[in-house]
């Protein structure tokens, strides 16, 4: 056989190049050489390394075969360097399977000076080819995940009445009740008669001459649907509710109402557009209404299986109906939850004699309870509630995830926010205001102009489009604790605490002493339950979720424009928990940087004072700590348990897990981390002050100012109480009787004390506040054991924080008194206090007196509040403030998260704390002091002045307060503004 036969091939090839092989197609000069025996040949072959080669049938081309993780958030970006060494595109998106021949062949790759004319050539063609194919495979990944979100979001109540049916047949086909979970199992017992129920309501009032109020609505979805709604939400509620075991009837009610109405939004768009396959119709030619009807049927039956949702969203908008009035909903709600009360049983399983009848009774009953507006408010007032049985409680907590929960994180990025309802979810009502039935701010909302909230927009979009996902391995931890009972790290004991036995003895005193414990066992015992559905909750989300790849949070803000997610159960914003079990979808390398940002954040997450030392002495901390780090991440059940120690465990815990796996890599800068690291702003209300304020010293004590180690600002006015506590104790009690209690409360005095107090200060804490708060931590520090002493006490030490807070912050105090005299200028006009954020959000304070209104439902009068016309003159003047200051913190995270996002950092913010990877912390940090900077070199007070003239023509306001001259660029050098 001739050794020199050249002949042309049509397949791909093996081309490698810095030890990497990428496909490529043979040039027509490059030359391959039949053998007859390739295993004699490759033993005299020099080795791969001096040139590449690949063996291959001259048959059958190269199969490629996509690695199991190949998935990367990045790929299309890391395509533009595929010859690069560390690109991991090219490293792990395929490998080679050659197929088996009885003739294979060797390409040689050809001499240098051949190569180096083809190169370049070669290597466009390969990258054009791979970048059109991975943008194939992702749009359709990315198109089977958006038929899932859309699933989720129009079809859960369907599946669920499909599951109901489908539990009834199996039942009638085998004559035997299915083992099912507890609320399942009560499920399935009232599905049927309380559908029935409805349908015989729907056909009554559709007889009846003089119809209900709720008649238009009660038949306007399917009986099985609403039977699904209305158990669902009544569990649901159940389950919320910390006041366990019953839910006031008006909140039931318009609960529901709410719940058929947006239910009935989906519906009626997807009965207009369901396709009518085999049934043909003929349309007369004049008929022009239905000709139109059957075109638009025609014409969003074909944009669904295109999967063109922008225009079908269009379409559902025109066919949208207006909103119903809260009466409606609360009206439906009522008349459904009757009809529940009318049909659902439960049965006792406890063993009876055979001669006596059954004990079934109702599973729901209606009563009137006393309960007090607020915990301090003595005043009771009936409220009509709606009480589950035991039966029906009992189980409640471990029977989360068989609830459908709304507003689930999405599989897809967001809808981009484009107006007050134009954003968020594909389908499910969202809006980007929780306004809270405000309508003086929804109209502002609504009549906005775009332009001016576009970098709100902008801003919510990134946070909407931050991928997460479930850190498994903590998820495993937290099973084993709850599955054992819980109790630790946060998690509440899964178990009741015993109700006290009555004493046998009938004395007064015992029986009172039993009568009170008995209480305390039962209050316990109710915020156990509460606790514990809260726990199952968040659990079922995680466990729903662990398998994804990744999942988002759509953002909204509330009315002083707070960004937070729109799912309640586990998000960034919620637990220690929650957090843990949180962390960014894609993963980047450490990094020299990141390797010490994540001991850092460890200490911090460790907290208990360690998280007040310099950065090098956190570093210290955790050096000294690596042997509690490597045994809590490879045994936090059976080991030492040191994580359990910190302040925040399951953080700690997942921070322990990310830098074991760095400190024993052999290259612990490329570990990849997922984990979110944060930074958060020191006593951040008083630094927004001291920024508006330009006081030195105050910028000093909330290190706006470089220093060798963290200001402690709680610790400071610690300091300053002790002060004066030891000058009010020399005094005599005689004459003074705080001497009395500053000797009692001078060795109790430190920085958790008036911790809480100093942070909502500037948020508007009243004496009240601040003495209860106090109050709190003498409580637990269990000193004093008199009632009257600790009121007296914490009435002292809350005026005396006060006291010493407006001795450091005399400028902050300033500013916030100016701040409430304008608003009360405003309130005493019997106007709302409105503003405009540096941002372009519109505010509107919402405080307004509450009007009363009587609705007769078939159950009972309910009161419905909604708002007046007159506004809260008192809530207007002490809450602008705290609220304007929320509206800078949100401006200053939305800034954030707008240049991270122009800088290609991964970015999450919780109002005042701010969160990306390792390796970008530093990158971040520089980022949030400009900024800051650039917030704060406006004159937002001279704007806020400006903008109220505008507003109150009319009116006159007290002039702007004096302030230092404290210069911002000090900020961008201090290495503890945020940290």
């Amino acid at each position: 056989m001739s050794l020199a036969a050249s002949f042309s091939i049509p397949e791909v090839h093996a081309y490698s190049r810095t030890g990497l092989h990428v496909e490529r197609k043979p040039h027509k000069n490059l030359h391959f050489l039949s053998i007859p025996n390739p295993s004699t040949l490759l033993s005299s072959l020099p080795s791969t390394s001096s040139f590449p080669l690949t063996i291959t049938s001259p048959s059958t081309p190269i199969q490629f075969r996509p690695l199991s993780d190949s998935v990367h958030d990045n790929f299309i970006d890391d395509l533009d360097n595929p010859l690069n060494p560390h690109n991991p595109v090219v490293n792990r998106i395929y490998e080679v399977q050659a197929p088996e021949s009885s003739c294979p062949r060797i390409f040689i790759q050809d001499p240098p000076w051949i190569s180096s004319l083809f190169a370049k050539g070669l290597n466009n063609v390969a990258n054009r080819e791979l970048k059109l194919e991975f943008k194939e495979i992702e749009k359709s990944k990315y198109n089977l995940l958006r038929r899932r979100q859309i699933k989720a979001e129009t079809e859960a109540w369907e599946r669920m009445v499909e599951e109901y049916r489908e539990l009834e047949r199996q039942m009638r086909e085998k004559n035997l009740a299915p083992n099912l979970p507890h609320v399942k199992s009560l499920f399935l017992g009232w599905f049927d008669p309380l559908r029935e129920a409805i349908e015989r309501e729907q056909k009554s009032q559709m007889s009846k001459k003089k119809k209900a109020a709720y008649s238009p609505y009660i038949d306007i979805l399917p009986a099985a649907k609403m039977a699904v709604i209305v158990m669902h939400k009544m569990v649901g509620l159940l389950m919320l509710d910390y006041e366990a075991g019953c839910v006031q009837l008006v909140q039931a009610a318009v609960q529901i109402g709410m719940a058929i109405e947006q239910e009935v939004r989906i519906h009626k768009f997807l009965e207009k557009t369901r396709s009518h396959q085999g049934k043909k119709t003929m349309v007369n030619a004049d008929d022009s209404l239905n000709n139109d009807k059957e075109k638009l049927r025609k014409r969003v039956n074909v944009l669904i299986r295109r999967k063109r949702l922008k225009k079908v969203q269009m379409l559902l908008k025109k066919e949208e109906f207006s909103s119903w009035a809260r009466d409606t909903q609360a009206k439906l709600g009522c008349r459904l939850i009757e009809l529940l009360i009318e049909t659902a049983y439960i049965q006792s399983p406890v063993t009876q004699c055979a001669d006596s009848p059954p004990d079934i009774r109702p599973a729901f009953r209606h009563r009137f309870q006393a309960v007090s507006k607020s915990p301090r408010q003595k005043i009771l007032k009936n409220y009509g509630v709606i009480e589950g049985d035991p039966l029906v409680l009992a189980g409640l907590d471990k029977s989360a995830k068989h609830m459908l929960i709304p507003y689930m994180p999405m599989l897809i990025p967001p809808k981009k926010w484009k107006g007050y309802d134009k954003g968020g979810h594909l389908f499910l009502p969202s809006y980007i205001m929780r306004t809270h039935g405000s309508r003086k701010q929804q109209d502002v909302m609504k009549n906005v102009k775009g332009k001016q909230m576009q970098k709100v927009f902008e801003a919510l979009d990134m946070l909407g489009n931050t991928k997460w996902r479930i850190n498994r391995r903590l998820l495993g931890v937290v099973e084993t604790i709850w599955d054992g009972g819980g109790k630790i790290a946060g998690l509440v004991d899964r178990q009741d605490v015993p109700i006290p036995e009555k004493p046998l003895v009938e004395e007064l005193k015992l029986i009172r002493e039993w009568k009170w414990s008995v209480r305390k066992a039962k209050k316990i015992n109710l915020e156990r339950h509460a606790q514990r559905c809260d726990t199952e909750l968040k659990l079922s989300v995680a466990r729903r979720m662990k398998d994804e790849e990744g999942f988002y949070y759509p953002h909204n803000l509330d009315f002083r424009g707070r960004a937070y997610p729109m799912h309640p159960h586990l998000n960034h914003l919620s637990s220690d928990l929650c957090r843990g079990l949180l962390e960014f979808a894609e993963g980047r390398p450490l990094g020299k940087s990141g390797l010490k940002w994540l001991k850092i954040h460890l200490a911090n997450l460790y907290a208990g004072g360690v998280e007040k030392l310099s950065y090098d002495g956190r570093l210290e901390f955790v050096e000294n700590h690596l042997h509690d780090v490597f045994d809590s991440a490879d045994n936090p059940i059976n080991g030492n348990r040191w994580w359990l120690t910190a302040e925040d465990p399951f953080q700690c815990l997942a921070a322990c897990f990310n830098l074991s796996e760095a400190l024993r890599s052999s290259s612990p800068h490329s570990v990849v981390s997922h984990l979110p690291i944060h930074q958060d702003g020191s006593c951040n209300g008083l630094q927004h002050y001291a920024a508006l304020g330009r006081d030195c010293l105050e910028a000093a004590a909330v290190n706006l100012v470089a220093r060798e180690k963290p200001a402690d600002v709680y610790s400071e006015i610690a300091v300053r109480v002790h002060d004066i506590m030891i000058r009010d104790s020399s005094e005599d009690p005689t004459t003074n009787p705080k001497a009395l209690l500053a000797k009692v409360l001078i060795d109790k005095v430190d920085r958790k004390l008036v911790k809480q107090t100093v942070m909502t200060s500037v948020y508007g804490v009243t004496f009240v506040g601040a003495r209860e708060q106090i109050k709190r931590r003498l409580l637990e520090k269990g000193l004093i054991t008199d009632d009257k002493l600790i009121f007296d006490a914490a009435c002292y030490a809350a005026k005396v924080t006060l006291d010493a807070l407006g001795e450091i912050f005399e400028a902050a105090r300033g500013i916030m008194n100016w701040l409430g005299d304008c608003a009360k200028v405003i309130a005493s006009d019997h106007q709302a206090v409105r503003w405009t954020t540096p941002l372009g959000l519109p505010v509107v304070q919402p405080y307004c007196k509450t009007e009363r209104h009587l609705v007769k439902t078939t159950l009972q009068v309910l009161a419905l509040q909604r708002e007046g016309d007159a506004v809260n003159a008192r809530k207007q003047r002490t809450a602008f403030p705290p609220n304007f200051v929320h509206s800078l913190d949100g401006s200053h995270m939305m800034m954030t998260a707008l240049a991270c996002r122009d800088a290609g950092l991964r970015f999450a913010g919780v109002h005042d704390s701010f969160w990306t990877h390792a390796c970008d912390v530093e990158k971040m940090n520089q980022i949030l002091r400009e900024q800051f900077v650039e917030l704060y070199s406006s004159p937002i007070l001279e704007n806020l002045l400006e903008g109220f003239q505008k507003s109150y023509p009319g009116l006159t306001f007290p002039a702007l307060p004096e302030r230092g001259d404290f210069d911002l660029q000090k900020v961008l050098e201090s290495p503890y503004f945020f940290n």
